[in-house]
């Protein structure tokens, strides 16, 4: 699998502080960054976004706007799971990249880490998926694992899908695996069950029970 690092781009150069703002805008006209990295003699000073931009004076230098810039960044060691909750956090389409010393070295296009993550086996290997719910004091991804295994099944990733004040969702891909009786487990454990499958036999066994009533009750 490629190397997240491979993506780090200079395809634009970082915006220098010193200069003009009128420079600046046309640069923005021309791209669909929702934010741009400032360097000062090579240092990343902060990332002026395309909004704040468009208040400020043509004839005065970025540099006298440094009061405003968003200061997020990557490191260039950091893997592509912190990265993407930079993105996140920030709610950005760019994130630019520091070395340990804060060189800047480049930035990170959103579009770039989707298509990695695209690549990872959660996304790219067949499997099914389960997202089951639990109390958020209660759940464990240690049990998770532990009752997919113990029914033969095999987990590609997991990832807590939604988190409420007193409970969690994790969604899970599996690949491998009889799964009603990973489901079943789940239940035992107490454990909600939100996806819908079709090999669930404790649903199918409601449904069927509902129908039959349904049909009592309409003789």
């Amino acid at each position: 699998m490629t190397e997240i690092t491979n993506y780090i781009t200079n395809d634009f150069k970082a915006i220098d502080s010193q200069q003009s703002v009128a420079t600046v805008k046309n640069f923005f006209d021309e791209i669909t960054f929702s934010h741009f990295p400032v360097v000062e003699e090579g240092i990343y000073i902060g990332s002026i976004t395309a909004d704040d931009i468009e208040t400020f004076d043509n004839d005065k230098k970025i540099a006298d706007y440094r009061y405003s810039f968003e200061r997020f960044f990557a490191r260039n060691n950091m893997i592509w799971l912190d990265i993407l909750e930079i993105f996140a956090k920030n709610h950005t389409n760019l994130i630019p990249v520091l070395d340990e010393n804060n060189k800047y070295v480049g930035y990170y296009e959103i579009e770039d880490v989707i298509k990695f993550f695209h690549e990872t086996p959660f996304i790219k290997e067949a499997g099914r998926i389960l997202i089951v719910k639990k109390g958020i004091l209660e759940y464990s991804v240690s049990q998770i694992a532990q009752i997919v295994e113990s029914n033969d099944g095999k987990i590609l990733g997991l990832f807590v899908s939604e988190t409420g004040t007193d409970s969690i969702q994790v969604t899970i891909k599996i690949n491998i695996g009889a799964m009603n009786e990973i489901i079943q487990s789940f239940r035992r454990y107490n454990y909600e069950i939100i996806s819908e499958h079709p090999e669930d036999n404790y649903i199918n066994t409601l449904k069927e029970r509902s129908e039959y009533l349904d049909k009592y009750l309409n003789i």
